[in-house]
């Protein structure tokens, strides 16, 4: 996934100490500490964890991958029993990066179910590791979110929950492979929770696809910045709601920061338009 190598292994590859000398100085690789080198486009995290004396893991390495998790502002590193060089697992920061600016740190010593590499676990122990270290609606959004991009498949999932406490079991009944992001699940929980039924992905002739439709007549589009913040977007979106309008439907939107930092905002614009429906229906 992301190589870090020890000089031994290096030497095995067939470089000399000479190579690796040259390989340095010219900065095609580089020493993350002693007797650990890996290559200069090296995610910066990776390189965090390994200067620790750990392996990047979690959050942090699924972060790297494009997964969603809601927050990886903390470094997360999974240490080996055992290990010399680290830091005290009391100790809540260490200088890391080349600023000296200080990062909070979470150590990992859980173990492993897979044979991890030199500088990362493997993706199945980021998530049961993500799956304990988040509440349990974002572990849902970061497991849908690791099946959509391809990088655990369904048959996996029983490895995921098999390594996890009983009291975790229950999340399962929440996943949807047809989720594609992060803030998607999460709407789609929180409509569950107040008992809409709800649809994922649903194509309309004309219009494309949607993110949700709830109930047959509320469709709820989640957007983020990055896709949806130049005018000719927007006017694309106006058009959509419009066609959508046209066929009775109600469009919510969304942005993805709402609904990350403020969903009791969206649970009370959910739970207003139930019950003007409601109160159309029954008027």
């Amino acid at each position: 996934m992301f190589n870090v190598w020890t000089r031994s292994s290096l030497i095995r590859a067939g470089m000399t100490s000479r190579d690796i000398t040259a390989a340095v100085r010219s900065g095609a690789i580089i020493r993350a500490r002693q007797d650990r080198y890996r290559r200069a486009d090296a995610p910066g995290s990776l390189v965090e964890a390994v200067r620790v004396g750990g392996r990047l893991g979690c959050v942090s390495l699924l972060a790297v991958l494009g997964v969603f998790v809601f927050d990886s502002s903390i470094l997360h590193v999974h240490m080996t029993r055992g290990a010399s060089r680290m830091r005290s697992a009391s100790a809540p920061r260490q200088r890391l990066d080349a600023r000296n600016q200080r990062r909070a740190t979470r150590l990992h010593w859980h173990a492993l179910r897979d044979t991890p590499s030199a500088g990362c676990v493997s993706v199945i122990d980021a998530l049961i590791h993500a799956v304990r270290c988040q509440s349990p609606r974002h572990a849902i959004a970061t497991l849908d979110s690791a099946i959509h991009h391809g990088l655990i498949g369904i048959e996996r999932l029983p490895e995921v929950f098999a390594a996890l406490p009983r009291r975790f079991q229950v999340l399962r009944g929440f996943l949807d492979a047809r989720a594609q992001s992060g803030p998607e699940t999460l709407v789609r929980l929180i409509a569950l929770s107040l008992g809409f039924r709800v649809d994922l992905q649903v194509e309309f002739d004309g219009v494309g696809f949607v993110d949700l439709v709830l109930d047959g007549w509320l469709v709820v589009e989640c957007d983020s910045r990055e896709f949806h913040s130049s005018w000719e977007q927007q006017l694309k979106d106006y058009r959509r709601d419009k066609a959508l309008a046209q066929r009775g439907y109600c469009v919510l939107r969304l942005t993805a920061a709402d609904i990350l930092y403020q969903p009791e905002a969206v649970l009370a614009s959910l739970r207003g338009l139930l019950r003007g429906r409601s109160g159309m229906l029954t008027g």
